[in-house]
């Protein structure tokens, strides 16, 4: 399938979701995972319209970086080591996976001007997933405080793999609970206006609860 006609169906499930919920389109940010794909068709999502793109290691950023250069807003959407940030730094507009105090010193010590960074919260609480307890979100946005090249713009998670939609619409609602809360905190370097939650099988759900940005690969540009 093209990536438009993918493209299509995707924007009238985001509008029919947010009819559902009383939103706006125009709220819902796409970012086309681009991590299984050639170059080629990561250009092609570009032609189609999309204008964010997302990847989640550098060894898959680079080379797509070196031919598209600044063309999309780059969203760098996995865990991300501290020695690999020097790599990256001036290549993303988003880091959607930022979950310890080392990484947000390592990327305000590498970076030259503010990074909008998503804090990746497990609120799943599984082993398998990255990020932190929603319990520690707060106390760790405190500590950013001295970080002038850190500014927090919103939350990220990632749902369980699962059918169960009651599951995934409680672990939607938790983070927009916990995005509340930090807005009420009333930090300068931390508006928390975003919502990074909901992929292919998902979004609609995601939309539905609060999100602003959803990180669809396979239903967009496929896996190859």
């Amino acid at each position: 399938m093209k990536v438009a006609d993918n493209l299509q169906t995707i924007k009238e499930m985001i509008t029919a979701a947010c009819e559902k919920s009383h939103r706006k389109p125009e709220e819902i940010k796409i970012i086309a995972v681009t991590k299984y794909v050639s170059i080629d068709r990561a250009t092609e999502a570009l032609e189609a319209g999309i204008v964010d793109l997302g990847e989640n290691r550098e060894e898959g950023l680079t080379p797509k970086w070196e031919v598209l250069q600044d063309k999309p807003n780059w969203h760098f959407i996995g865990s991300l080591q501290t020695r690999k940030v020097k790599n990256i730094i001036d290549k993303v507009d988003y880091i959607h996976s930022l979950d310890r105090l080392s990484l947000a010193k390592e990327i305000n010590k590498r970076a030259e001007s503010t990074i909008k960074c998503l804090v990746q919260v497990n609120v799943s609480e599984e082993d398998s997933k990255h990020g932190m307890a929603p319990d520690q979100v707060k106390d760790f946005i405190e500590q950013l405080k001295d970080l002038p090249h850190i500014e927090v713009v919103g939350l990220m998670t990632m749902a369980p793999l699962t059918d169960d939609q009651q599951l995934l619409r409680e672990c939607f609602r938790k983070l927009k609970i916990l995005q509340i809360e930090v807005q009420q905190m009333k930090r300068n370097y931390a508006p928390c206006t975003e919502l990074s939650m909901g992929m292919s099988n998902d979004f609609s759900i995601a939309i539905e609860e609060g999100a602003t940005m959803v990180r669809i690969g396979t239903a967009l540009v496929g896996k190859e």
